[in-house]
């Protein structure tokens, strides 16, 4: 298998994402890299026909529904089970 990962790599990375590894940790991150990164090279290998995009698998469709017009609360009504009112309004903590 041919190592695409080296040591400099390793502590390049590292460094990068501001971490202190030991020898052996260094070491194993090598070596574990190589290994996804040659499970990625046989992924690489593997036939494709050229297809068009597929981003849903799935044919999505709307599932929207019309508009229909409801009558709302009256003003009163609202405003009916509150203190909390001034001039037709709810009336809230003053903010700044």
């Amino acid at each position: 298998m041919k190592k695409i990962v080296n040591r400099q790599t390793v502590e390049h990375v590292a460094r990068t994402a501001r971490l202190s590894l030991l020898d052996k940790e260094k070491k194993e991150m090598e070596s574990d890299l190589n290994e996804i990164l040659g499970a990625f090279r046989v992924l690489d290998k593997a036939p494709v026909k050229e297809l068009e995009p597929s981003f849903h698998p799935v044919p999505m469709q709307d599932a929207l529904r019309e508009d229909a017009v409801e009558n709302g609360f009256s003003p009163a009504m609202a405003l009916g089970n509150t203190e909390h009112k001034e001039r037709g309004f709810y009336k809230g903590p003053k903010a700044i």
